[in-house]
C-alpha cells in the first residue's frame, strides 16, 4: 500500500487540546463473560467496554444507555466543539442551517470521500485510509480500532475478510496493525476495553479513538481520565448491529439465505432499500428490506441499537458513513462515495 492511496491530509481531525492526568480508578471491571446481566444498561447495553475497565466507576455519568443517555449530547457539544448545533430550520436560506440540525455540529458542508479500494476493506478504505494517514504523519502514537480475533493483515486474498468471529479492540501501533481494523464489524464490539492499558502507557501521548456513537459518547466522559496529550476521534455512522457476530451469521441465513458464511465479506443495509452482501468473490447478493421476515429484527438487532438516536455519531472531530451520499451507478459498496462530516476544523 501506498501512501498516496488514502485521503488527503485535508480529511484529518483538528489538534484537541491538553487533557489534565488523574489518578487511576481501584473500582472493579466486570468480566464481559457477564455480559449483559451483570452490566449497569442490562440487555440495553451495548458492549462498549467501558465496564470492562477501572472507568467503570463513571457509568452513570458516560453510559448511553443510562440516566440522561444520549440527551447529555446537547451539553457535550459544548466541551467537544466549542458550540451547540444550529436549530432545525427547514426553510433557512443560510447555508449549513439545515444540515447542522440533522447532522450535528459542522465546520465545513458536508462532503462526499472515497478512499483508493485498500484492500479488504468494506467500502473503498477511507476510515482505514485516515487512520494510516494520522499514523504515518506522526500525529498520533497509537490508533484504537476494532479487530477480528482471527484477522491478519496479509495481501488481497487474506485477512479482513468477515469479522465473524469475536470483534477485539487493539491499540494499533504499526501499519499492519491499523490494518487489521479494516471492514465493519456486524456485532456490538468493546472498542473501550483497552482504555487502562492506554492510560498505564507512558508511550501513548496522543490518541487517535475510532468508534460508533455510543462508544464515542462514553468515551468522551473518560477521556481526561487518561493522561493524554492530545485526542483525535474518527467515527463512523451506526445503525442496526446485531449483539453478537452468531446472531449477525444467523441474520445472514435466516434472513437473506446465505448458507456458507465464510464466503462473506461483509453487509450493508444500504440507500437502495436491499440489504447489499459483498462476497469473497466481489459479486454481490442483494435483497429488499421488504421481503425480509418481519420478525427478524427481534434477533438480529441489538436492543441498545434499537434505542439509539446518535446515527450522525455528534461527538466525534469527524464522522465517516453512507447517510445521504448517491449510491454508485452499480450499486456496489467498494465503487461509492461515502459521506465526510468534519465537526472541527
Amino acid at each position: 500500500l501506498r501512501r498516496d492511496y488514502y485521503p488527503s491530509s485535508s480529511f484529518l481531525p483538528p489538534k484537541r487540546t491538553e487533557l489534565h492526568a488523574s489518578s487511576p480508578s481501584s473500582a472493579k471491571p466486570i468480566s464481559g463473560d457477564q455480559w449483559p446481566h451483570k452490566f449497569p444498561a442490562k440487555n440495553h447495553c451495548s458492549k462498549c467496554g467501558l465496564c470492562e475497565t477501572t472507568l467503570v466507576s463513571h457509568v452513570t455519568d458516560a453510559c448511553a444507555f443510562l440516566n440522561d443517555g444520549m440527551s447529555r449530547i446537547d451539553d457535550m457539544e459544548v466541551k467537544v466543539h466549542g458550540r451547540r448545533r444550529g436549530g432545525l430550520v427547514w426553510n433557512s436560506k443560510e447555508e449549513g442551517v439545515a444540515e447542522e440540525g440533522r447532522f450535528g455540529v459542522l465546520s465545513s458542508p458536508m462532503t462526499l470521500a472515497q478512499g483508493v479500494n485498500v484492500p479488504n476493506a468494506q467500502w473503498t478504505g477511507v476510515v482505514t485510509g485516515i487512520a494510516l494517514s494520522m499514523l504515518e504523519a506522526d500525529m498520533v502514537d497509537a490508533v484504537v480500532c476494532i479487530a477480528s480475533d482471527d484477522d491478519d493483515s496479509s495481501g488481497d486474498e487474506g485477512g479482513g475478510g468477515g469479522g465473524w468471529s469475536e470483534p477485539v479492540p487493539i491499540i494499533a501501533r504499526t501499519k499492519e496493525e491499523v490494518l487489521r481494523g479494516r471492514g465493519v464489524k456486524p456485532a456490538l464490539a468493546p472498542s473501550l476495553k483497552v482504555l487502562d492499558e492506554i492510560r498505564e502507557d507512558e508511550g501513548i501521548e496522543r490518541l487517535l479513538f475510532c468508534g460508533v456513537g455510543c462508544a464515542v459518547q462514553a468515551f468522551r466522559k473518560v477521556q481526561d481520565e487518561l493522561n493524554l496529550q492530545k485526542v483525535y476521534v474518527l467515527g463512523t455512522n451506526c445503525v442496526d448491529n446485531s449483539p453478537t457476530p452468531q446472531a449477525a451469521r444467523d441474520f445472514l441465513k435466516k434472513g437473506v439465505s446465505i448458507d456458507n458464511i465464510k464466503n462473506v465479506k461483509g453487509y450493508e443495509f444500504m440507500q437502495d432499500f436491499r440489504v447489499h452482501v459483498k462476497m469473497s468473490d466481489n459479486t454481490y447478493i442483494k435483497k429488499p428490506y421488504f421481503s425480509l421476515a418481519g420478525t427478524i429484527a427481534d434477533t438480529a438487532i441489538a436492543d441498545s441499537c434499537l434505542a439509539c438516536f446518535d446515527y450522525t455519531n455528534a461527538l466525534a472531530d469527524v464522522v465517516v458513513g453512507y447517510m445521504g451520499a448517491p449510491l454508485d451507478s452499480n450499486g456496489e459498496m467498494n465503487t461509492s462515495f461515502q459521506t465526510l462530516t468534519i465537526r472541527n476544523s
